[in-house]
């Protein structure tokens, strides 16, 4: 069986977010807490200790605010068989690209010789290098020095998600038939705020269950304007989320349903997290 260990990956600001910007980049990457920025001491790093000829299920979570990564583990491959808290038949692969908010359960097997090995975030703003060990963490067989790895990344086989398939397929709400109900939703960013459809969300003074209580029954009288939307029940709803707003990516979790990454369902198509 394979042992299990979760590993986190950060994007880290310097600066506090009232003076840092708009859209600031980070400064440093963190795995599981830990990580170093450019000019800055060469800080104790995040170490995943294994055993060699033991396999090993790491959790891969993106908590960041705005960078993706491309992870790997050099001279390793990893074995997908998690998407999202979905179960996967099993992929291969040597990288995979994580947005905000995304999961991926891999097996790696610890099957080099003993040494030490650099785990790799690379990010898609900040610093995208991994001089000095940036953007980085440590796989330590057991047995080996306590140091930096001198190992080198030469990957070729990246984790592309039209190969992810599902164990479990159950099909897209509705079949194959148009949705009942088509809803656009376009993320903009303009005036240093946010917008869906034109409208900002600003708190209402009234939790929107006490205004239903209160009487409310149509989307256009409650509050905030503009961002409550009225859907019919036993229907199905197409979403349409173009994304690509600056700051993007926004991570949208589905609750007992599923969204669409790029196109219509298809029989066995990945089943995720969507990140616009």
């Amino acid at each position: 069986m394979a042992k299990s260990t979760v590993i986190t990956l950060a994007d880290w600001y310097h600066t506090p977010a009232p003076s840092a910007g708009l859209v600031p980049a980070p400064d440093a990457t963190l795995i599981n807490g830990l990580g170093r920025a450019v000019g800055g001491n060469a800080v104790d790093l995040t170490v995943i200790n294994v055993l060699r000829g033991r396999r090993y299920r790491f959790r891969v979570v993106s908590i960041s605010c705005d960078a993706n990564y491309i992870f790997s583990i050099d001279n390793h491959n990893m074995t997908i068989i998690e998407v999202d808290g979905v179960n996967h038949s099993p992929l291969e692969v040597d990288n995979l690209q994580i947005f905000s908010g995304q999961r991926y359960s891999v097996v790696v097997h610890a099957d080099q010789k003993v040494g030490n090995y650099w785990v790799r975030a690379k990010s898609n703003v900040g610093p995208t290098t991994f001089d000095g060990g940036l953007n980085s963490a440590i796989l330590r067989y057991r047995g080996a020095p306590h140091a930096d790895p001198t190992t080198t990344s030469a990957l070729s086989n990246p984790l592309l998600e039209t190969n992810l398939h599902p164990r479990e397929n159950p099909g897209a709400p509705g079949g194959s038939a148009p949705a009942d109900v088509q809803l656009n939703l376009n993320i903009a960013f303009a005036n240093a705020q946010f917008k869906i459809n034109n409208a900002t969300f600003v708190p209402p003074t009234v939790p929107v269950l006490l205004q239903i209580l209160s009487g409310a029954r149509l989307a256009k009288d409650l509050l905030p304007a503009g961002s409550v939307y009225t859907l019919p029940p036993n229907q199905v709803v197409e979403l349409s989320i173009p994304g690509g707003s600056v700051g993007s990516p926004v991570s949208i979790f589905p609750l007992g349903s599923f969204l669409i990454t790029e196109a219509y369902f298809e029989i066995n198509s990945i089943r995720s997290i969507c990140t616009v």
